[in-house]
């Protein structure tokens, strides 16, 4: 009975996790994407284009009419339990956009406009400082979108294309993203910069397509991150003619690591040496070497990065069809 109520709690705990990141994802839109033209690629990207030509329907609209048939596909290949994750992740997505959006502007008139100077009063109007709004806006979606990858979700959009990619072609998630969503530049630059099917350019250079190039790497780099967190655990080998009873103490005692011992020979001398490895992260690489001289100063000690660590103590592996970002 408690191990099904745990379930049903930690159910509902995804479940809140991928609205959060949803509403996560919308806000940095709504409030530093949308009012600039920033077009950081996906379903919202090609919607905030096509805006410019329809400025009487939403963007947050428009995310529909890309993510039903894709949401079709993405039930056909990922499966009924992911499906019906993002199908609350991608159809509450433009409700979200929607309500922010209303509520952030003060008439329709400038909501069609998305008219930064009118944005929550004219409280946080970036327009003179473009590069801190794509930034703040492309940290913002990735975490949002992150978090919804996390809990086995996607937004749909891109997303699906991405896991696609992933599954069949063996593409990173975030490195296919990259790729998907830079094709929505190029419509953006042809509608947007040089006013194709719009009355006139509203943005009369080229500058918006570096401003959503660099959203685009710093949205995938985040949501790279936010789903596997940073990359910088330690892989030590230590390698000494002793027996190191007090390093072996202070890693299983005051660690509360473990490693494994390997008996090895050395090359030159052929004598029996002691060969430990061990995984730590960051902060305890410099503590343990440290405990590594005082325990054996003539110690050989190699320490590289460990990209990936998995098993006890690290990340579970991960299953054959898990979302991996990297």
């Amino acid at each position: 009975m408690l191990n099904k109520h745990r379930d049903i709690l930690d159910q509902l705990k995804q479940w809140f996790h991928i609205l959060l990141g949803t509403a996560i994802m919308c806000a940095g839109f709504v409030f530093f994407i949308n009012p600039y033209n920033i077009i950081p690629g996906g379903v919202y990207g090609a919607s905030i284009v096509l805006h410019n030509i329809f400025p009487s329907i939403q963007v947050g609209t428009f995310g529909y009419f890309f993510d039903v048939p894709l949401l079709l596909m993405s039930l056909l290949l990922f499966g009924k339990k992911v499906g019906i994750r993002t199908i609350v992740a991608a159809l509450s997505a433009p409700i979200f956009m929607n309500i922010f959006s209303w509520l952030a502007y003060p008439s329709q008139q400038a909501l069609e406009a998305l008219d930064p100077a009118q944005l929550c009063s004219g409280l946080i109007d970036l327009s003179d400082h473009l590069m801190l709004a794509t930034i703040i806006g492309s940290v913002v979606i990735g975490v949002g979108c992150g978090i919804v990858v996390r809990n086995k979700a996607t937004t749909g959009g891109s997303d699906i294309v991405a896991m696609i990619f992933q599954k069949y072609a063996h593409v990173k998630f975030s490195s296919a993203i990259f790729l998907v969503d830079s094709c929505v530049i190029m419509f953006g630059v042809i509608v947007i910069c040089f006013g194709f099917g719009t009355e006139e350019a509203t943005t009369p250079s080229l500058h918006l397509m570096f401003y959503s190039i660099i959203a685009i790497y710093v949205a995938s780099r985040v949501l790279a991150f936010t789903i596997t967190g940073a990359k910088n655990d330690k892989l030590l080998f230590i390698i000494s003619e002793d027996k190191l009873p007090t390093l072996h103490h202070y890693i299983l005692n005051d660690l509360d690591r473990s490693g494994t011992c390997i008996k090895s020979t050395g090359l030159y001398t052929n004598g029996e040496k002691e060969m430990l490895m061990l995984v730590v992260n960051y902060k305890e690489a410099n503590i343990i070497k440290a405990k590594i001289k005082e325990a054996d100063p003539r110690a050989f000690v190699i320490v590289t990065d460990a990209y990936d660590t998995y098993g006890e103590g690290w990340k579970p592996l991960p299953l054959a069809d898990e979302i991996q970002p990297e």
